[in-house]
């Protein structure tokens, strides 16, 4: 008689999950200053903390309602209900737009480095996945990208400012690469889109092939609850909420939603603690003669060489994660820090300057900013 074991072996998943790649955060240990995943290093606004005070018992037992929440924050952005979908995070904002226009023998078109889950989502429904490499000034590559976009291009993912990077890509370039691919979704991830400024979200009534990501994990501090949004045209909108589960933002992150998009008070103070630390993080590597690339997001990345791994330990030997982000494609050697208000930006840069001594480094090996 054959083992469990070996009945067990005898149910295989698709070719695709099998093939797909795996992602696998480092989130075990993360007992420090977190710099490490570019979430709020403060908190959300005060009105979400007295909103959560005001659940009840009761209120946890019934199905969580999304609609009236994708009413209130569509008004907020300016949009009509049915051009929003409020989304497990953007994570599930990336699956389910793969999910409802590729199918197999499309391709899907992105620039790397990138965030990886769209190399996630992607592969589980399509092995036509093109990636357009950025040189070594990490910039969007806009014209070799457009002479990738072909025939069978059928979704476009660009993220702007994109992570690991920090670059942007101009709104001028976004509509281009639209109306180069009618027949394709572009995707543009705004998950960054605060700590930069410049948005698409305002052409989405115009440009029916444009979707816009958006996250309430950053800025808004409310990584661990999992809300995001897409918006777009009201009919691709539609088909996305035809796959979506309709209790797929839980109960807790939209009673507090309201309250984060209405504070905007708080929100923007929390920008410009950002945008003041990114700068002085930027300063504070150029005197020490580390290599960075301009970044209009809530993190500074670094190329510290061989000695990433030693700088990644020494920092968090002081109670500060980094992020080393040697496995992207073309960043061997890069180290990532978030910037976040302004005293954890200090702690930050007092542990690198610790820890780099710590590793021997000095200014000669460093190439100034890039």
């Amino acid at each position: 008689m054959s083992t469990i074991l070996e009945q067990t072996m005898l149910v295989q998943p698709r070719k695709a999950v099998l093939a797909m790649p795996e992602y696998h955060p480092p989130l075990a240990g993360r007992d420090a200053l977190r710099l490490d995943f570019n979430e709020n290093t403060f908190s959300p606004s005060p009105a979400v903390l007295r909103r959560l005070q005001q659940l009840t018992a009761e209120g946890l037992t019934i199905y969580p309602e999304r609609e009236p929440v994708e009413r209130i924050v569509a008004q907020h952005f300016g949009l009509e209900r049915d051009q929003l979908l409020l989304t497990n995070g953007v994570d599930e904002a990336i699956h389910l737009v793969s999910c409802t226009f590729l199918e197999e023998g499309d391709e899907a078109l992105i620039c790397t480095p990138t965030f990886f889950m769209y190399d996630v989502s992607i592969a589980l429904m399509t092995a036509g996945l093109k990636r357009v490499q950025s040189d070594d000034s990490l910039s969007f590559p806009f014209e070799r990208f457009l002479a990738a976009i072909t025939p069978k291009t059928k979704l476009i993912i660009v993220a702007s400012p994109n992570n690991p990077t920090g670059a942007t890509v101009s709104r001028e370039h976004l509509l281009a690469i639209a109306a180069a691919a009618p027949q394709a979704v572009l995707m543009v991830d705004e998950a960054y889109f605060h700590f930069h400024g410049e948005t698409t979200l305002g052409d989405v009534g115009t440009i029916p092939n444009l979707i816009v990501a958006r996250t309430f994990s950053k800025a808004y501090g409310l990584a661990n609850l999992r809300v995001g949004m897409l918006a777009g045209d009201a009919r691709l909108i539609s088909y996305i909420r035809k796959v979506s589960s309709p209790y797929n933002v839980n109960g807790v992150a939209l009673a507090v939603l309201p309250d984060a998009v209405a504070d905007e008070a708080y929100l923007q103070w929390y920008v410009e603690q950002v945008r003041s630390g990114r700068e002085r993080i930027f300063a504070a590597l150029e005197e020490l003669g580390v290599r960075t690339w301009p970044s209009a997001a809530n993190f500074v990345l670094m190329d510290i060489g061989p000695r990433h791994k030693e700088l990644c330990a020494e920092m968090h030997k002081r109670g500060v994660l980094l992020r080393d982000r040697s496995a992207d494609p073309g960043c061997e050697g890069y180290v990532r820090i978030t910037a976040g208000v302004e005293d954890h930006v200090n702690r930050g840069i007092a542990a690198l300057r610790e820890s780099l001594a710590a590793i021997g480094w000095t200014p000669a090996e460093g190439r100034g900013r890039a």
